[in-house]
């Protein structure tokens, strides 16, 4: 075996998105491509040498093949040790409790999250640093400059090793573990959360189902829910991950999760039902008949913490993205806690979670977290909702009635429009920024205008200020509009609306969701000229 340093030219579309560099397979797929990128990661990397990477995948098309050429190539670039999960299979949280369990340098998890997987499918790479969380914009930064002039890459010419059986393996100097995928993360689960208490609950009568949709949290699920919490036997469906994800979408929302939703609501449903999305750190909880909104969700966590064993001492404060509904903000007021408020992507909980300053944040688009990694976790919510039930014995429906009661209910929704035209997208947003001079004050319908902006970030820990972070226009009753355009797509643009409106009256909390915010949605149509722009009479995905 031996180093070889192979010349090449610079890709011009390598820029990492808000989840690192995702693109089509086919795209991946280039002569150089994945070889340019990941070189451009440790080009952009400095002390590596004789380190610890991990590296995994949630097992999508082309996981295999990258997962090797990568072991290669970090060999030739002088990593001492590479810890890689079984059949290539690693969580991004279990990705992030690795990193920090094993003081690894960092590491690279292969996933393009919710999208569609498969030949024509998705893809993506993501560097995550050594406090196990997504890197931020710095080396984002680096990494992409890296990208643009890179003239070579260096790989080791060896033999694939087999990722099917734990072991040790060398290639060239560096040693690589196969190890299993589940055990480490499973233990951190298990000093989280009262195991036993849960154990106890689903011998009963509780009646839950796990729909993992062929992706990553399978393996994981039947372990922790099926095995060590004794969860009948069948609880995981779809636990198997599959390359192409079962021809499914792996989004745990109320459109592609369809199965898990139509016997959530269909006669005699279980009572509690949850799903994850492709690597894992995505959730979705439903009652029978009955769907948790994700800020809801997380605003429920936060208040209920001190019912789970890893929380009871009191949470240092919490944490939720721009367009995440405010539900959080009134738990923390109630608290006393801090409440953070940080664009979209993990990233920006990294900083507030290593100083202390939050111990639980989360994103409307059905991530939740806490200081245990540095990821969202989709499977750790789900625990924290079953040690929730647990401890309450009451149904997640009344559950989440008694908190609406006690803090008010923020009615609240996401609306994406998929896959519209760039133009389009880039003219609408562009025409809602034009008009926030002339707004603070105005009225818009029944709405008076109490501020316009393009929300702007500065982190409280470094001081580093990340701007043009969406598009916000608040008005005076505490109603709220967002648009985002969203990184996370491959395929021409996302368009994201966020609504929200406060109702503390109770008796007003069965309206539905969408009637409730109907005249929001009719003036966000209006104002932004949705239709006309996009030519889509209805949005994609509501959520």
């Amino acid at each position: 075996m031996s180093s070889q340093t192979v010349s090449t030219q610079p890709f011009s579309d390598q820029k990492p998105g808000t989840s690192g560099l995702r693109k089509q397979v086919p795209d991946f797929q280039q002569p150089h491509y994945l070889e340019n990128f990941i070189q451009s990661i440790f080009n952009s990397l400095e002390g590596y040498q004789d380190k610890t990477l991990v590296l995994g995948g949630d097992g999508r098309f082309y996981n295999r093949p990258a997962i090797q050429t990568i072991l290669k190539m970090a060999a030739a670039n002088g990593f001492g040790n590479v810890l890689v999960g079984q059949g290539g299979i690693l969580s991004t949280p279990a990705a992030s409790c690795l990193i920090r369990k094993y003081d690894a340098f960092g590491g690279i998890i292969l996933s393009a999250s919710h999208n569609p997987g498969g030949p024509e499918g998705d893809f993506g790479v993501k560097y995550n640093v050594g406090n196990g969380g997504p890197a931020p914009e710095k080396v984002t930064n680096a990494i992409f400059e890296h990208s643009k002039k890179i003239s070579e890459y260096k790989i080791e010419d060896a033999e694939d090793i087999n990722l099917d059986q734990t072991g040790t393996h060398k290639i060239g100097d560096m040693t690589v573990e196969v190890i299993d995928s589940v055990t480490d993360y499973a233990a951190l689960m298990e000093s989280l959360f009262d195991f036993d208490q849960i154990r106890s609950f689903l011998s009963g009568n509780f009646k839950m189902c796990m729909d993992s949709l062929h992706a990553v949290t399978g393996p994981y699920a039947r372990d922790i829910l099926e095995g060590k919490l004794g969860a009948k036997s069948g609880t995981v469906q779809n636990g198997e991950p599959l390359e192409d994800f079962g021809g499914g979408h792996p989004d745990p929302n109320l459109v592609y999760a369809h199965d898990l939703v139509e016997l959530m609501f269909g006669d005699s449903p279980p009572d509690f039902g949850a799903a994850s999305d492709g690597d894992g750190d995505r959730n979705m909880i439903l009652g029978s008949n009955f769907f948790v909104n994700p800020s809801d969700s997380l605003a429920l966590i936060a208040a209920n913490a001190s019912l789970v064993p890893g929380y009871r001492d009191g949470l240092s404060g919490v944490a939720r993205s721009m367009p995440t509904s405010q539900a959080v903000d009134r738990v923390a007021e109630k608290l006393g806690l801090d409440c953070y408020e940080t664009p979209t992507g993990w990233k920006f909980f990294g900083n507030l979670l290593d100083a202390d300053k939050i111990t639980i944040c989360g994103e409307e688009s059905f991530g939740t977290g806490s200081d245990h990694v540095r990821e969202k976790d989709g499977l750790w919510a789900i625990l924290f909702w079953l040690n929730i039930l647990a401890a309450r014995k009451q149904s997640v429906e009344d559950i989440v009635r008694e908190h609406w009661q006690t803090y008010g209910r923020n009615f609240y929704s996401r609306h994406d429009y998929e896959g519209i035209d760039s133009q389009a997208a880039n003219q609408l947003m562009d025409g809602v920024k034009s008009q926030f001079l002339q707004l603070k004050g105005k009225k818009l319908g029944d709405y008076t205008v109490k501020y316009a902006d393009d929300f702007s970030y500065t982190d409280p820990v470094d001081g580093s200020v990340s701007e043009h972070q969406g598009l916000r226009i608040g008005f005076e009753d505490g109603s709220r509009m967002v648009f985002r355009l969203s990184g996370t797509g491959t395929q021409g643009a996302t368009l994201r609306l966020y609504l929200e409106s406060y109702e503390p009256d109770p008796a007003k909390h069965d309206v539905d969701t969408q009637a409730a915010l109907g005249g929001l949605i009719s003036l966000a149509d209006e104002f932004a000229k949705i239709r006309e722009l996009t030519g889509r009479d209805e949005p994609t995905v509501i959520t």
